[in-house]
C-alpha cells in the first residue's frame, strides 16, 4: 500500500529544475518507495547489493555508461567514487532529473555532494512520516500517547507492524551495525548505553560531560558519538535563539530524537499505558511536536527554522519559529486541560521581544482549536498550523 508523501511535490519540482536530485534520510523512512513511485520508468539500482556495488566501485565509468538516460541510484554513499563520474556526466548533459540518488548516511552524502555536485543537484531530507501523513493509513493514532509510541516509520504506520518488535530490530540492525561501523566502536555495550542515555535526555540541555561520565568515555568521544548519531538522523540538536532581549541567554542546545517511537523503545516504554504515567511523557510530547515541525520544513525542501529560547534567569519558550526575523513563539504542553499558567512564558516573551514577536501560539494534547486572549491554542493533531502564521 502506497501512502502519498508530502515531499512528492518538491521531488517532482526539483527533477525539472536540477540535473540530479538526492533524497537523504534515516534508513526505512520511505526514500526508495517515494522515489520509485515518482519515477516508475527509471531503472532502479540498489548499491547495497554486493555484486552491483563491486561493479560500480571497480569500473564506475562503464557502470554509469549503462544508464545513458539516467537511473535511480539507491544507497549511493556506498560507492563514493561515483560522485566524481556523475559530475562529468551531468556537466555534459542538458537533461533535468537525470539521476535520482538516495542515501541514509547524511554526512557521507553531504561531503561528496558539496565537493562534486554543488549547483547540479537538489537535496531533499525525508524523515519518517508526519502525523498528517500517518493519518492517511489504517493505523491512525487516536491519542498523543499512541502517536509517540508508534513514531513515523512507514513499516509501522502503513503496515501496522508492532512498534515494540520492529523498532527493537531497527536498533539492532541499523543503529548498532551502521553507526558502530562508521565510528569503529569496539565497546558495543558502552555505545548502546550512550544511545539509551541520549533517549533519557530528550528535551534537556545537552551535557556532553555528564553523558560521557555516565558511559566512562571522555567528552571528546561523547561529542563524536553525538555527531554521528545526529548526522545519521537518529538525534537532533535544537539550537538556542541568540537574540538578547536584554537578558543573558543559555547557549547550549537541547537534545531530541528524529523519531519518538525510537526514543520510547530505547527508554523501555512498550505501550501507551506505560507512557501515560512515565516521567518522560512531557519531554517526549515536546519531541514529537519538534520533529513534526522539522518534517514539514524538510518536505518542502527547506532548512529548519526552529529554535528554543531560555534566559539564564529561567524564562523559556519551547520553540521559536524564525521567519525572516519575525519570531513566532510556541509553548508546548502535553496536557488536555488548559491552565492559566501555561501562558506565562509566552506573555513574558511578548513583553521582552516586543515588535519582533509574531503570533503567540500554544500547542497542547487536546483536540480543540481556541483563542485565549493574545494566544492561539492549537491541537496536537494540527501541528502544521504553527507554520502558517504570518
Amino acid at each position: 500500500m502506497y501512502i502519498s508523501r508530502t515531499a512528492e511535490k518538491i521531488l517532482k519540482e526539483y527533477a525539472t529544475s536540477f540535473k540530479s536530485v538526492a533524497v537523504i534520510g534515516p534508513r526505512q523512512s520511505g526514500k526508495t518507495t517515494l522515489i520509485r513511485h515518482v519515477f516508475p520508468l527509471k531503472p532502479y539500482v540498489n548499491l547495497e547489493n554486493p555484486d552491483t556495488r563491486e561493479f560500480a566501485a571497480t569500473d564506475p565509468r562503464r557502470f554509469l555508461n549503462g544508464y545513458p538516460d539516467g537511473a535511480i541510484l539507491d544507497e549511493v554513499q556506498k560507492v563514493p567514487v561515483l560522485f566524481s563520474y556523475l559530475q562529468q556526466i551531468l556537466d555534459e548533459k542538458a537533461e533535468r532529473g537525470l539521476f535520482i540518488l538516495s542515501g541514509s548516511t547524511h554526512f557521507l552524502m553531504m561531503e561528496h555532494l558539496a565537493q562534486t555536485l554543488a549547483g547540479r543537484i537538489g537535496l531533499i531530507k525525508l524523515l519518517p512520516m508526519s502525523i498528517k501523513e500517518a493519518e492517511q493509513t489504517e493505523h491512525v493514532s487516536r491519542t498523543p500517547d499512541d502517536a509517540m509510541i508508534q513514531g513515523g516509520y512507514p513499516e509501522i504506520c502503513v503496515n501496522g507492524v508492532s512498534p515494540l518488535h520492529w523498532l527493537g530490530s531497527y536498533i539492532n540492525t541499523y543503529i548498532e551495525r551502521d553507526v558502530r561501523q562508521l565510528l569503529n566502536v569496539h565497546d558495543t555495550g558502552n555505545f548502546f548505553k550512550f544511545v539509551k542515555l541520549c533517549a533519557g535526555n530528550v528535551g534537556s540541555l545537552l551535557n556532553l560531560s555528564r553523558l560521557g561520565a555516565d558511559c566512562g568515555i571522555d567528552q571528546k568521544t561523547a561529542r563524536a558519538w553525538i555527531g554521528i548519531l545526529e548526522t545519521s538522523f537518529i538525534v537532533y540538536r535544537l539550537m538556542p535563539h541568540h537574540n538578547n532581549f536584554r537578558k543573558r541567554l543559555i547557549k547550549t542546545p537541547k537534545l531530541y530524537f528524529y523519531d519518538t517511537g525510537l526514543a520510547c523503545r530505547l527508554l523501555g516504554i512498550e505501550s501507551s499505558v506505560q507512557l501515560s504515567t512515565n516521567l518522560m511523557r512531557g519531554h517526549l510530547f515536546e519531541n514529537m511536536v519538534i520533529s513534526d515541525l522539522l518534517k514539514q520544513r524538510f518536505n518542502q525542501g527547506l532548512d529548519d527554522n526552529i529554535y528554543f529560547w531560555r534566559s539564564s534567569s529561567g524564562h523559556e519558550v519551547d520553540v521559536i519559529i524564525d521567519k525572516a526575523g519575525k519570531l513566532f513563539p510556541v509553548e508546548i504542553k502535553s496536557g488536555v486541560t488548559i491552565a492559566k499558567d501555561w501562558f506565562t512564558g509566552l506573555l513574558k516573551w511578548k513583553k521582552l521581544a516586543s515588535d519582533q514577536s509574531g503570533t503567540l501560539q500554544l500547542l497542547y494534547g487536546g483536540t480543540d482549536l481556541q483563542k485565549r486572549g493574545e494566544v492561539n491554542v492549537v491541537s496536537w493533531r494540527h501541528i502544521e498550523q504553527l507554520l502558517l502564521e504570518e
